[in-house]
């Protein structure tokens, strides 16, 4: 259940107490199955999986919450392809062309028709917020899909005052600096994969993996005017990451010194496994967070 990703925002630390007990507010947004006629169902699900009940789990003032959902699968080319067939054919049998209005209305005749035979796919998105940081973070590089996760949230406790993570520095100009050989924060070091990008529109962008980051051909690029957007770090050779000049972790990696104390742990109890790794990914989280605020002066909300 470790993330592998986390799109980052602040909410108000008042809301600490509100957010305490979810239960109730998620029970009544639970995920439904997508009806016949519908492309997509949104609701929360247990993080311990199906046969559970809870629908939100906390550890030391910190709360995971999964967020479900199920989508149809039906490409629009095959919408398109069986709506200009029937096009076709009616055109032949009246011997007319359609008009716009009457394909629009058999491309929306055909999707209902689809529709009830349309696969599902699942998915799952974890939620997790950190009580006492006021730091919710989802697990998910598309800003997008994590804005639907809140807003979903949103919708079952009626507010939720959510807003991503902004910076008082230039966090490209942070990264570059780091990649230039700037003392990193206490604890961190760089990884092997960087992306500098040319700061002109539509400029040079180049990628390096598996890569010395202090190699001669690294600072040729940033002597050359190239700024790093995304820099591959680790932190107390706990936890790997990619961060991006968006403040998106991306790539999020539980190390072997994070994790060799779950190895001794018995497996023997699914629920007890889930709740000792995510005590474990609170723990690390708090500090990659405490890291990354002091080190590009998030702001407070």
């Amino acid at each position: 259940m470790f993330f592998r990703n986390l799109t980052l925002f602040r909410f108000p630390a008042s809301l600490r107490d509100a957010l305490a007990d979810l239960q109730p507010a998620l029970a009544e947004h639970v995920l439904k199955p997508v009806g016949p006629l519908e492309m997509f169902s949104r609701g929360f699900v247990s993080p311990f999986g199906r046969d559970h009940e809870a629908l939100s789990h906390r550890v030391d003032d910190a709360v995971w919450i999964v967020l479900g959902g199920e989508d149809k699968i039906l490409p629009s080319a095959v919408v398109n392809e069986m709506a200009a067939k029937k096009a076709e054919e009616i055109e032949e049998r009246e011997g007319r062309p359609l008009g716009g209005r009457a394909r629009k209305r058999l491309k929306e005749d055909t999707l209902h028709e689809l529709l009830p035979r349309a696969f599902s796919k699942p998915s799952r998105t974890g939620l997790h917020l950190d009580l006492n940081s006021g730091i919710a973070a989802v697990d998910t590089s598309s800003r997008k899909t994590a804005e639907g996760v809140l807003s979903e949230l949103r919708t079952a406790l009626g507010s939720f005052p959510a807003v991503p993570v902004n910076a008082e520095v230039a966090p490209r100009s942070v990264l570059s600096g780091w990649l230039a050989g700037e003392p990193l924060p206490k604890g961190l070091s760089l990884g092997d994969e960087c992306e500098l990008k040319d700061p002109v529109d539509r400029g040079a962008v180049v990628k390096a993996q598996r890569q010395e980051l202090t190699a001669e051909e690294i600072g040729n690029h940033l002597e050359a005017g190239k700024q790093c957007s995304r820099l591959a770090l680790v932190l107390d050779d706990h936890v790997s990451f990619v961060l991006g000049d968006d403040l998106v972790v991306r790539k999020l990696k539980f190390l072997e010194g994070a994790v060799d104390s779950l190895e001794q742990r018995d497996g023997g109890d699914i629920a007890a496994e889930l709740d000792a790794r995510y005590a474990l990914m609170v723990g690390e989280l708090r500090r990659l967070f405490a890291t990354l605020e002091k080190a590009f002066k998030l702001s407070k909300v």
